[in-house]
């Protein structure tokens, strides 16, 4: 692969946040316009919820005492934060994380997975990963030439409270010789929850395989319902020799636009990751890594309302979708994610994408981000306000109708 189609094949022209600088073309319009204010549900808005108490305050006291002395920090990240942070992963995750070899400060969860996926894949490797998944997952096993050995995760189908990953397609993508093996959980975009059960059968094939894992939990500390269990695979007994597992505060603790995202783990592939960001980025923004100071540190109850109005949001949205004919979504299990299939249309997905949005102001994100076999899909972000992103998914079930095969 030369270098201009690379850069070509990681594709952004339909990614989160890049649908409205699409330009709109002459449109086969059908019917009027339909009146509403714009949603955005290819990403969170993060004006209506409200960050973590203090986080603003945290972030300007820090700055007003360390000053400029805080823009260079180690490249692993602030010492002092590093710290604080190994002692509530650890307690969070239920394995000991240590802040000197285990733990580095991100540009966000996505500079980590880049960084944790940089320091994993070499040209050739085979890498399995889920489908559907995150679509920067493939986008950068392509980007380090690595080979794609897919695995299907069956959600549709799934019990209740498990993902439905196909355990033994995922064993014999390990005994192919797999090197590299990443999953969202909860899974973006479906918003399915791995049981301990299925969780527990990835350490032991890694373990057995020798394969590593690079776990991105992201959505974890957002868990719909009481009974679900939510397990971290590094607090297993039998787990892989080499795993690393990212996340940080973003829309769950609505500080997305603060970029702030950790990997910890296995010590090689942490110093690898290390050295990798010295010459990416450097650091995680210094100044912006006192915010960290304020997550896990909640006020008491805070982080249990906040569940539960995301659970009222993604109830309604599903209340909603019901009642479209031919239109479903599996109920999320964690995160903010709804993964909407469609009913045959007349028109592709590209073109229902944005006919929703000059039509019904209302962007979503298509399936085929996701897998080019998620063409009759949509993912939507609801981590938004409640009573327009309700009328929102109305509009898109106009939409439908207008536009049914």
């Amino acid at each position: 692969m030369n270098i201009v189609e690379k850069f070509a094949r990681l594709g952004t022209d339909h990614a989160p946040g890049q649908e409205g600088l699409q330009k709109d073309e002459e449109l086969p319009i059908i019917g009027e316009k339909i009146e509403g204010c714009m949603v955005d549900f290819s990403h969170g808005d993060v004006n209506a919820h409200t960050p973590i108490p203090g986080s603003l305050e945290t972030f300007v006291k820090e700055y007003a005492v360390e000053g400029t002395y805080q823009a260079y920090t180690e490249y692993r990240g602030k010492g002092t934060i590093r710290r604080y942070l190994a002692e509530k992963l650890a307690a969070y995750s239920g394995a000991p994380v240590d802040p000197d070899t285990e733990i580095i400060l991100t540009p966000g969860t996505q500079g980590a997975l880049f960084l944790a996926m940089g320091s994993l894949v070499g040209s050739g490797d085979k890498v399995a990963i889920v489908e559907p998944d995150y679509f920067d997952n493939r986008k950068l096993v392509e980007f380090f030439e690595g080979e794609i050995v897919p695995v299907q995760m069956r959600w549709k189908d799934a019990a209740r409270h498990t993902s439905g990953i196909d355990l033994q397609q995922l064993e014999d993508a390990f005994q192919s010789g797999v090197k590299l093996f990443l999953y969202s959980n909860p899974n973006n975009p479906t918003g399915a929850v791995y049981s301990p059960e299925e969780v527990a059968a990835i350490g032991r094939l890694a373990k057995k395989y020798h394969v590593a894992i690079l776990a991105d939990e992201l959505y974890s500390r957002q868990i719909f319902d009481k009974d679900q269990t939510y397990t971290h695979l590094r607090a297993l007994e039998e787990k892989p020799d080499t795993l690393i597992t990212i996340m940080g505060p973003s829309k769950t603790e609505s500080l997305s636009g603060f970029r702030l995202g950790v990997g910890y783990g296995t010590p090689e592939i942490i110093t690898r990751m290390e050295k990798l960001q010295a010459v990416v980025s450097l650091r995680c923004s210094g100044y912006c890594q006192s915010a960290f100071l304020n997550w896990f540190s909640e006020p008491e109850g805070w982080m249990e309302k906040r569940v539960a109005e995301h659970k009222r949001i993604r109830d309604d949205l599903l209340a909603v979708i019901n009642k479209c004919p031919g239109c479903w979504a599996r109920p999320t299990e964690g995160g903010s994610y709804l993964f909407l299939q469609l009913p045959p249309l007349k028109v592709d997905i590209f073109q229902f994408v944005k006919f929703c949005r000059v039509q019904a102001n209302v962007t979503v994100t298509p399936g085929t981000e996701f897998g080019k076999q998620y063409s009759d899909f949509v993912r939507m972000n609801f981590s938004q306000d409640h009573d327009k992103a309700v009328s929102a998914v109305g509009r898109i079930c106009e939409m439908v109708e207008r536009y049914r095969a």
